[in-house]
């Protein structure tokens, strides 16, 4: 089984760095290979979509308490019932009618998620998340209003630029809001985001290759 022997690997790099958080990317793999990695002892897995994730972890939270699930992808309102019920950490706050829903939603449910504010670090019309400038008005409106749980900020740097500059803006932001945790870094950019900062990873192909 490669792909564990991939994440093995994977995670005595990381060991190299205290406090880094691996999140094993799981959307499109099988329940068998889920299972596999679960037997290792890794906790800590992502994925991008509700409804896909509802299916595959419903069951397999149940027998398995330890488990952390991150929702790693956009969140459409619509699904914000379903994504407290299964998530215990949500990567992508990025509007404000989100966090009213989300805060409305753990009130309901008596639960309490970790979240990262999604920071739009490269300013890009095409994706979703807080411009650089709304973020420090954004983090006190969750805390101090909706009493929501924020962790730290994410980002997806633009493809084809150095990810290093990126990185290293949204880990100063970081700094400067107080917030402990970074979200950022993924199979192809992980080496960089660890060098600036990162605590969590999110990685899926670097584990289990291509997908077809």
């Amino acid at each position: 089984m490669d792909f564990i022997k991939n994440l093995q690997n994977l995670n005595n790099e990381i060991k190299k760095k205290k406090n880094i958080k691996l999140i094993v990317v799981t959307k499109s793999q099988d329940l068998e290979k889920v299972e596999s990695i679960i037997q290792t002892g890794h906790n800590d897995f992502g994925e991008n979509r509700v409804i896909e994730a509802k299916k595959k972890w419903e069951d397999i939270l149940s027998f398995n308490k330890g488990l952390n699930l991150h929702l790693i992808g956009h969140l459409q309102t619509n699904k914000a019932k379903e994504a407290v019920s299964l998530f215990n950490y949500i990567h992508t706050l990025d509007s404000e009618k989100l966090a009213k829903i989300l805060s409305t939603e753990e009130k309901k449910k008596d639960k309490k998620i970790k979240y990262f504010i999604q920071v739009n670090i490269g300013n890009e019309v095409q994706k979703t998340g807080i411009t650089l400038d709304q973020v420090h008005t954004f983090k006190e409106y969750c805390l101090n209003a909706l009493k929501l749980n924020i962790i730290g900020l994410m980002c997806i740097p633009p493809a084809g630029q150095d990810p290093s500059f990126f990185f290293n803006k949204l880990s100063t932001l970081a700094k400067e809001e107080n917030l402990s945790e970074l979200s950022m870094g993924m199979s192809d950019d992980y080496k960089i985001a660890m060098q600036h900062g990162a605590t969590y990873l999110r990685i899926g192909r670097t584990i289990f290759g291509e997908r077809s």
